[in-house]
């Protein structure tokens, strides 16, 4: 066995430098390698492709990876943090009832087809997500922009987006890196109204190519309209497992990886390599499917949440670079209820829910991912097999069927399964991003996986929207925590560290809070 894996990483590692030398790299030196002169290419390896690089038709983590270092929105978060600062938009002004912002527009900037960036832009960007035109696989459109009655062209650089009726995370939604980045509207009116597989935007780089399952390739865009890429290209290389991503780096045949499998660090570490390790704004959960039997029992659910010690899981599972979860919220997040401690590890329980709901003998299906995500870096197969073993000590019979991500995000939209393994990584630090997750309203976009619905949730959430931040707001989240615990729609599991691994010879990377890495500023030498 140990010669089949020895070989089989080897292999995988000839060919990785094979095919990383046909991107660029001379024969006689190591694909990635620079001199003083040569053309810079950093090459970022990544669990999965994504489902598509249009900001308006994707909802995952691989997709909003690429996007945005090749789109822009009107604003942007701070380095470090999710405090807004002005990108597309100069500045914006918003009226005392709360319904009206108005933007003003940064002038000069071009989309990488050599088309303006303008209010006429914005329009397109926004109407193309709003009634009638939205699509129903554009999965952030309401999300973002549901609450937008209409947007109109002042002049060619003002722009105002009137709002149904207040919504406080309506800026912070603006500078989120899916459905908020503007595109070109000549690009998407020549792809069909979609740009999955050929995206245009304004940002540092422009997209090159994408072979699937293998790499995009994005170059510096050299009029960009701010301060240029450090690197000439980056590749995305598109590497299943995580332990051949580490060997891959420790090799030298890439210079970044992420979805750092805890096993690994150690090893990581002792090859000279960095880890960039700090608390991450996620949620890592299992979801049961609440729309029909057995699981549209709540008694039910609760009883499985008792049959799972997640204290040894996490402890297990990821080996300290993660922390149990008892609620959907990060603790950093305003609104986070420390008051809930429910479900700790309850075997006993467990059974006797199940002998009151008459399932003593259950049999289910779960449904997991094959690849690590951000908050889950050991992968959604583990997690179920770990899930599987404990209830199968309270008498549970559990199947798993696993998926490649892109497929499993299709079997979650055809209501697969019984229980699923999902995550979330926060889009802009405010506690409706993560509760939203619960909205009847986003069952049909998937969002909400475990398509629960909860009249009370849906009005809470509601109210949050349009009150001020502050102690009442945060107090109505609370209140929403509290209801979904009892609900159990969700087992919460644990909150991920941001983890990657990178060469030394890689200046200035880092992880943004909300998963994703800006590669504007990233050097190598």
């Amino acid at each position: 066995m140990k010669k089949k894996v020895l070989a089989l990483i080897m292999s995988t590692i000839v060919t990785s430098t094979l095919f990383l030398t046909g991107c660029g790299g001379g024969a006689n030196k190591p694909a990635n390698s620079t001199s003083q002169n040569a053309a810079k290419t950093l090459i970022y390896a990544q669990g999965s492709d994504p489902r598509g690089l249009d900001p308006a038709y994707v909802d995952d983590g691989e997709s909003a990876k690429v996007i945005v270092n090749v789109y822009e929105g009107l604003l942007k978060y701070k380095d470090g943090s999710t405090e807004l600062e002005p990108c597309l938009a100069k500045s914006w002004d918003i009226s005392k009832d709360g319904k009206e912002y108005t933007f003003k527009l940064r002038e000069g900037v071009k989309f990488h087809d050599g088309t303006p960036f303008n209010a006429d832009a914005v329009k397109y960007n926004i109407e193309r997500q709003l009634p009638p035109n939205v699509k129903e696989d554009m999965p952030y459109a309401s999300f973002t922009f549901g609450e937008v009655q209409k947007v109109e062209k002042i002049d060619d650089y003002t722009v105002k987006i009137i709002l149904k009726q207040p919504y406080t995370p309506f800026l912070a939604n603006l500078a989120m890196c899916l459905a908020a980045p503007m595109a070109s509207p000549e690009a998407i009116k020549k792809n069909n109204g979609n740009i999955n597989e050929a995206p245009v935007g304004t940002g540092p780089f422009k997209f090159v190519s994408w072979k699937k399952g293998e790499a995009i390739t994005l170059e510096k865009n050299n009029d960009y309209w701010g301060d240029k890429a450090k690197v000439d290209k980056v590749i995305f290389k598109i590497t299943k497992e995580n332990s051949v991503r580490a060997s891959e780096l420790m090799t030298g045949s890439i210079d970044i990886m992420d979805g750092v499998d805890p096993n690994d660090v150690q090893k990581i570490k002792d090859s000279k390599m960095n880890i960039f390790n700090e608390k991450g704004m996620n949620i890592n959960y299992m979801a049961f499917n609440c729309s029909r039997a057995p699981f549209n029992d709540a008694k039910l659910r609760q009883a499985i949440c008792y049959a799972i010690n997640r204290e040894e899981l996490v402890k297990y599972l990821y080996q300290g670079f993660a922390d149990v979860a008892y609620t959907a919220l990060p603790s950093f997040i305003p609104g986070f209820n420390d008051k809930i401690k429910s479900y700790e590890y309850n075997p006993e329980k467990a059974k006797q829910l199940l002998k009151e709901a008459g399932k003593e003998n259950l049999q289910i299906k779960m449904i997991a991912y094959s690849n690590p995500r951000p908050y889950n870096p050991v992968n959604g197969q583990k997690l179920a097999e770990s899930i599987q073993n404990y209830l199968s000590k309270v008498g549970i019979k559990a199947t798993i069927d696993v998926y490649p991500w892109k497929e499993y995000k299709e079997k979650i939209a055809q209501g697969e399964g019984d229980i699923l393994f999902y995550g979330w990584t926060g889009d802009n630090g405010d506690a409706d991003n993560f509760l939203s997750l619960f909205d009847s309203k986003e069952i049909k976009s998937t969002l909400n996986s475990a398509k629960y619905s909860n009249p009370k949730v849906d009005e809470l959430l509601a109210k949050g929207r349009k009150t001020p931040n502050g102690e009442e707001r945060n107090n109505i989240y609370k209140q929403i925590q509290d209801i979904v615990d009892k609900d159990a729609p969700w087992l919460t599991i644990s909150y991920a560290k941001d983890m990657a691994a990178y060469s030394p010879k890689v200046k200035n990377f880092k992880i943004h809070p909300t998963g994703v890495a800006f590669l504007k500023d990233v050097d190598k030498e």
